[in-house]
């Protein structure tokens, strides 16, 4: 009796073992096996938060799990279950299971190289990233105004525009807007030095000021910002309005690129036209180019032909921007909507002529 009992042991223990031996065998070549010979190309998007479950799934109905229970039971062995890192990544049919595991493991999902433009507005970068599935439009703008977020990233202004520096980056998918921020923010204050901030303090800027004064200059100007520079210290020193068409219509909703003659006139703290000073915060993100105009202009004082010249141009644009906002005003059909627009135009050309003799007399 007691041999038949051990002998039943006997064939219980060597059925268990030869079970784990064939299983291990079976799971050995399943895990280092490819799916295909086609090297098929497969792009896989793992939201942040999916549980391991939720990510089988996803692999399985992309055509990427032979074997549930196999798969499964790779990557209990793995120890993989609670370590999986959501994003976005490249997988092929020729890849074995274990291989992909390791990727997923790793974290080595898909970088998008984004460029971005100097002195883009803080809409224009949004509209950029969301193209692109990077961030959500929607709490980037609302981050772009929340004070302790502001607070923590060293920014004392009450919006991020000015602050999202315009440069090259390597994002991914898995990165929550909030980080692709700071990052942005982070690289601003890399390129902005001490020594910078010194020199605007010099102008008698605060950060924030300085900042402003760039980005005028920047949406102003694609070539020589040194000399617009130049002209925007000149009248800020005079106490002479800007006159920055680009600050005129940052605050409207839903600007649609013309610039209108009811644009200039209307009451707010970014009309440059009818305001003094700088004003209250950046229009846009402003490159090196234009953060060094903005503390290097051509000269501290208009003396000379050649700066009396950059004055003269800078008038004649703004009288040109001033006749396009004309021109673009209601039906020009109507006798009486005619009338308007010629009245309109000379009065832009009264003020540019008037401004015309003002610099003429600077010695």
């Amino acid at each position: 009796m007691k041999n038949s009992k051990k002998i039943i042991l006997y064939i219980l223990v060597a059925g268990v073992v030869f079970v784990i031996i064939g299983f291990s065998a079976l799971l050995f070549n399943y895990s280092n096996s490819p799916l295909d010979k086609n090297n098929t190309p497969v792009l896989i998007d793992i939201p942040t938060g999916s549980s391991f479950l939720t990510v089988t799934e996803i692999l399985n109905q992309e055509g990427l799990i032979k074997s549930r229970f196999l798969f499964y039971s790779l990557v209990i062995m793995k120890n993989a279950k609670q370590h999986i890192r959501a994003g976005e990544y490249y997988f092929n049919t020729s890849m074995t299971p274990s291989s992909m595991i390791d990727k997923l493991l790793r974290g080595e999902d898909k970088r998008y190289v984004v460029w971005i433009p100097e002195d883009s507005s803080m809409r224009e970068i949004a509209a950029r990233l969301d193209s692109m599935k990077l961030i959500n439009k929607k709490e980037f703008l609302k981050l772009a105004k929340d004070k302790e977020f502001l607070e923590a990233l060293n920014i004392k202004a009450d919006s991020i525009e000015g602050y999202l520096f315009p440069d090259t980056y390597v994002f991914k998918r898995s990165m929550t807007t909030r980080q692709i921020m700071k990052i942005m923010v982070n690289r601003f204050w890399e390129r902005v030095t001490p020594e910078m901030i010194k020199r605007s303090e010099g102008f008698g800027f605060n950060i924030n000021q300085f900042v402003t004064l760039a980005s005028i200059i920047g949406k102003e100007s694609d070539d020589d910002k040194y000399k617009i520079s130049n002209v925007f210290h000149y009248r800020l020193k005079k106490n002479i309005p800007l006159q920055s068409s680009s600050s005129a219509v940052y605050d409207l909703e839903n600007f649609n690129g013309k610039i209108l003659n009811s644009n200039l006139k209307r009451k707010s703290p970014y009309n440059t036209f009818i305001i003094h000073g700088l004003p209250p915060g950046p229009i846009a993100n402003p490159g090196l180019t234009s953060l060094r105009a903005a503390l290097y202009p051509a000269k501290a004082q208009i003396s000379t032909l050649e700066e009396k010249k950059s004055l003269l141009e800078l008038t004649e644009k703004q009288k040109s921007d001033c006749h396009y906002a004309c021109k673009s005003s209601g039906n020009t059909q109507t006798a009486e909507s005619i009338r308007i627009m010629k009245e309109c135009l000379l009065s832009c050309d009264e003020v540019a002529k008037a401004e015309e003799k003002e610099i003429e007399k600077m010695k």
